[in-house]
This record gives structure tokens, sequence and C-alpha cells, in this order.
């Protein structure tokens, strides 16, 4: 029996590991080469569109940033179809302007990850997506207009500086980033955003401010208790958010869904068997033409 198919996911971070209003639930467990992903996904209908939802960091929170199986999340998404995906994310503010309890679409990254593998290339095959602008402009704006009709207020635009983790920054590295015009931080996005883009997938993030980082002098340092605190405020609001979105989300292709055309240095003919195999679902289109 085949898998139940779905055009658009949702990617739930920290504070949204269910996402209520899905409805003719089905939980499917797929199986990847890079082991299973965080969480099986949840099939069901949205807004009328058919949507998978995967909760990033497992049930319970029970995944590091560093140990999220982020190659399995993007390829299991992939082998169900989907193509075009809407996240949800915390993170610390780097700007006065945007307190805690702000909801930001950010359109840039700054990557100081350090321990991850965030490419589905290598082994025979080299490619080089375009990545200047890392962030789907149509899916940035199906989440401003989908806040704005549900009446709230949705900051367009701004850098997320992407960390390790999982401790938070020293004041001096939080103070660094501000300067290097960082506005937002956190430890998920960048790893996403980079392998739903080799993996074709258009992609945007709706992230909720939780704290100030550790720039602000006169503040304590942020600590977890006070993320889940704001968090639990801002669930609601990001779930009604998503809900209003999915709907508003384009049929068809959009340009994210098409990078590798150009992309693909090694002609697929002299890539090996195993790599074709384990990317056949990313690379479907090419591999039917060669």
């Amino acid at each position: 029996m085949s898998s139940p198919r779905a055009e658009i996911g949702l990617v739930g971070g920290t504070g949204l590991s269910r996402l209520a209003g899905l409805q003719d639930v089905q939980s499917v467990a797929v199986d990847t080469p890079y082991g299973p992903p965080s969480a099986p996904l949840q099939v069901g209908t949205l807004g009328g569109r058919r949507v998978a939802f995967l909760a990033r960091h497992g049930h319970g929170h029970s995944l590091l940033p560093t140990e999220i199986p982020w190659r399995a999340n993007v390829h299991a998404l992939k082998q169900l179809g989907v193509s075009k995906v809407l996240a949800t994310g915390a993170v610390g503010s780097l700007v006065e302007h945007l307190p805690p309890r702000s909801l930001v679409v950010p359109d840039q990254l700054i990557d100081r990850t350090r321990h991850r593998v965030d490419t589905f290339f290598g082994e025979g095959l080299v490619a080089h997506v375009p990545f200047g602008d890392p962030f789907s402009a149509a899916l940035r704006s199906v989440l401003l207009e989908a806040g704005s009709a549900i009446g709230e207020e949705v900051y367009d635009g701004g850098t997320y500086v992407g960390m390790e983790g999982p401790a938070f920054s020293t004041r001096a590295e939080s103070r660094m980033y501000g300067a290097w015009g960082g506005t937002l931080i956190g430890m998920t996005t960048m790893s996403e955003a980079r392998l739903m883009r080799e993996a074709e997938i258009a992609y945007a993030t709706l992230c909720l401010v939780t704290d100030y980082d550790s720039w602000r002098a006169e503040d304590a340092p942020v600590d977890t208790a006070t993320i889940l605190e704001v968090l639990a405020a801002n669930a609601e609001r990001a779930t009604r958010l998503l809900g209003e979105a999915v709907g508003r989300i384009p049929d068809g292709p959009l340009p994210e869904n098409g990078v590798l055309r150009d992309a693909l240095v090694t002609p697929l003919d002299r890539v090996p068997a195993a790599t074709r195999e384990r990317l056949a679902p990313i690379l479907a289109p090419y591999l039917e033409r060669s």
C-alpha cells in the first residue's frame, strides 16, 4: 500500500509539536536512507489542502537541534510529494524593535552551525544550488498576508543567525551577531532551509520571538523557563496563522521547485548507482531525462 501524498508540508518547532485543526489524520512512518525522521509524519487535511505535519524535535521534544535528523526529515517530506513547506521556530531577538512575542518572517540567513551534515550531495555527485535568497518569496508573502488576515502584526524581513547550540549565546557573541546585522538568532532554520533548497522544496518560516538573547546589559541572560513561558502564549497565534496560510499557498510550481536544473555539475550517468538510488525522490525529474 502506497503512502498518502501531500503537496504542502508544515514543520513545527519548539512549542508546536502538534497541529490543531488537522483533520482525517493518518500517522505515516517513512523510511529514508538517513534513518527515520524526527517523528512519524501526520498527514491530513487543513484548510481544504492535503498537508504533512512534522514535529521537528520529535514528540515530547526529545531531540537537541544538533541531533535532529535533518536529511531524513527533508527526504521523508519529499517522498510524500511535498513541494512547499511552512515552518515555525522559536528565536531570540538581536534588535530592540522586535520584543518577545513578536512574529517575524525572515528573509536572510547567516550560518554559525559547526557539527551538522548539511548537504545531500557528495559521494559522486556535485551540485551547487543557488541560495542567495534562502526563503521562497511566494511563501513569505503567504505568511505575511495570513497574519494580516487574522489581525496579527507580522514583521517582514530580518536576518536569522543560525547557531549550533544547545547552550545559548554569551553576551559577547550576542552583541557580535547584532553588529553583523543579525536580527534573530535560533538553532534550527539554517539547517532546514539549505536542505529544503537542495531538495527543490520551496520554504519559508514564521519565527516566534521569545527573548532578547543576551545582548542587553540590563536583562538577565536568556533561559529556558522564559522561552517556554512565552511559547505557550504564542502557540495558539502561530497555529491560527498557519491554518490561514495553508489555504493561500499557490497551486503549481514555484521557482525553488526547479533549482537543480542548472545546479547539477556531475553528469547523472556518471553518478554511482547507490547515490542515484539514495537521492531518487530528489533527482527523479532529471533521472528520467538522463
